[in-house]
């Protein structure tokens, strides 16, 4: 037997029959400590730990939520921030048109993208706040739309990147 559910989505809010379910908070940012080997302005990915560090100073650093390529779509070594991208479009690398996707709801790049070097992986916002936490890209990594934002600012053009396991 299959159930139906019926629901509406009013102000961000989901109703599931006369219950309110509010969505989750998303985990803010924090500060934490990272190894000192890595200079202030730098981004360290660890997928292993679905975690993103910004350094901001010897041995600290803002740590996000992120999630990261899936099983055979991980990658690990050292590049750079090559564009920052406001709104950037997409193209769904699956789709042989090669239609573009706008910026809004239906773009799962979110409302910023920073294009590392190589321009094959990015760092970017996501339409799919589920999703952060998890395996689930084609190597790039995924964050918060407001986490992406903060980094968007913090970040310049030539910013060392370091992905490990």
């Amino acid at each position: 037997m299959t159930r139906i559910s019926r629901f509406l989505i009013l102000f961000g809010a989901l109703f599931i029959g006369a219950t309110l379910v509010t969505p989750q908070p998303a985990k803010a940012a924090s500060e934490v400590k990272i190894s000192t080997k890595y200079t202030p302005g730098t981004i360290v990915v660890r997928t292993g730990k679905r975690r993103l560090y910004y350094v901001t100073g010897r041995g600290r650093a803002i740590a996000y939520r992120v999630g990261v390529g899936r099983a055979g779509r991980q990658w690990a070594g050292s590049t750079r921030v090559a564009r920052k991208v406001t709104n950037p479009s997409w193209i769904n690398p699956y789709d042989k048109k090669r239609k573009v996707i706008p910026p809004g709801p239906r773009n799962p790049l979110g409302p910023r993208a920073l294009a590392l070097a190589h321009g094959q992986y990015a760092i970017h916002g996501t339409n799919n706040p589920g999703s952060i936490g998890g395996a689930v890209s084609l190597g790039c990594i995924r964050m918060y739309n407001k986490d992406v934002l903060d980094l968007y600012r913090r970040a310049r053009i030539g910013t060392k990147v370091v992905v490990t396991r």
